[in-house]
């Protein structure tokens, strides 16, 4: 399972107040994005990411975007999602509420046949995986920013975790793009 999200240099994915105005992509970061969302199978999502990511549902209808905003809206879109949340009742597009706990919801997608990679995204339910030492890459994309607190990236874990860097490369507007493996 992959983990990947923006995060800023002192390691948080929204600010203190909630904010992730910084995150803004440029197009070499935004079609990154849209290359991990094409080699996944299913994404899991938590409540505020899903609500989040709702504006892709219908974004392609929008005339005045460029090709590369559509085609990633018409990747998500396609894409199956499970949403873990205890306070919504549905979900649109192709979306299912999690029916399971987070273990159970893997290890049936984990057994069903299907191209991809499972990918989790969100700090709550990536932390939840993490302590289940369901993760096996974490991808950042570090943007240029110190934010001083908020949602931090990394799961606060009480054990060490080793990684091992598969990729590394500098993007558009500073950003770095970091890709680890955890040994096993």
């Amino acid at each position: 399972m992959t983990y990947s999200m923006v995060v800023s240099l002192d390691g948080y994915i929204v600010g203190p107040d909630g904010s992730f105005d910084w995150t803004a992509p440029d197009k070499e970061v935004f079609d990154l994005a849209t290359d991990e969302v094409r080699g996944a199978g299913v994404h899991l999502l938590g409540r505020r990411l899903y609500e989040t990511m709702l504006y892709w549902e219908t974004a392609d209808q929008h005339p005045s975007l460029d090709f590369s905003t559509r085609e990633f809206a018409a990747i998500w879109k396609a894409l199956p999602k499970v949403v873990f949340s205890t306070t919504l009742s549905a979900v649109r597009g192709n979306a299912r509420l999690a029916s399971g706990g987070l273990a159970e919801e893997i290890e049936r997608l984990r057994a069903e046949p299907g191209e991809g990679d499972i990918a989790i995204g969100g700090a709550t339910l990536a932390a939840e995986a993490a302590e289940l030492d369901l993760i096996d890459e974490y991808r950042a994309r570090v943007y240029p920013v110190l934010l001083g607190g908020g949602i931090p990236f990394f799961p606060q874990r009480k054990r060490r975790v080793d990684l091992d860097l598969v990729e590394n490369r500098a993007l558009g507007s500073h950003v770095l793009y970091l890709r680890y493996r955890v040994a096993r």
